[in-house]
């Protein structure tokens, strides 16, 4: 009985607190887990949105899909050896880049669909994919553009598409940022 005590004081007497929790993370794998398989649900969710309910994507939509692929292939990455240095830094600068080019793409889209004057601005019929990398050619049922970036049809609780992909990648940019932040300010590495 005492010796099951001891073991439950001896992390917060020895210095361990929450934070220092959070900055081992990256580390295990079951975060890059869960990250992974969100991302890989929500890019299933686009994949159902589109083939079963009909809903076209638009180029934006299409960006902000390829960066959400981004985020869950760098999180399978970390996922498979989250113990190698070198693994954790391509993971994590993967999945901060793919972030900030989905809320990129996200905050383009809610710019074309508020303030964007249509006669003057529209969003193109083809992805700007690198001409190495045709992804719209190659998978199309994935990459081709179908919709128009005005279409404003669809909205969970007052919010269209590219709003809740706004918070989406907001969320996901946050996290990385601030485990990234916990990890060096505590731990002193990536």
């Amino acid at each position: 009985m005492n010796t099951n005590k001891n073991k439950l004081t001896s992390g917060f007497t020895s210095g361990i607190t929450p934070l220092h929790r959070i900055a081992e993370w990256p580390q295990h794998r079951w975060p890059w887990l869960l990250l992974a398989l969100v991302s890989t649900g929500l890019v299933i969710t686009a994949l159902v949105m589109q083939h079963v309910q009909g809903l076209n994507p638009c180029v934006q939509c299409i960006y902000q899909r390829t960066a959400m692929i981004g985020v869950a292939l760098f999180a399978w990455l970390g996922f498979l050896a989250p113990q190698k240095a070198f693994v954790r830094i391509v993971a994590y600068a993967g999945w901060i880049t793919s972030a900030w080019a989905g809320l990129s793409a996200a905050n383009h889209h809610l710019w074309l669909q508020r303030e964007a004057n249509p006669l003057f601005n529209s969003c193109a019929a083809f992805p700007d994919f690198p001409t190495w990398a045709p992804l719209h050619e190659w998978f199309p049922s994935i990459f081709a553009v179908t919709g128009m970036c005005g279409d404003d049809g669809w909205r969970l609780l007052g919010l269209n598409m590219p709003e809740w992909m706004q918070i989406i990648f907001f969320i996901l940019l946050a996290i990385a940022v601030v485990i990234l932040v916990i990890r060096l300010l505590y731990l002193r590495k990536v």
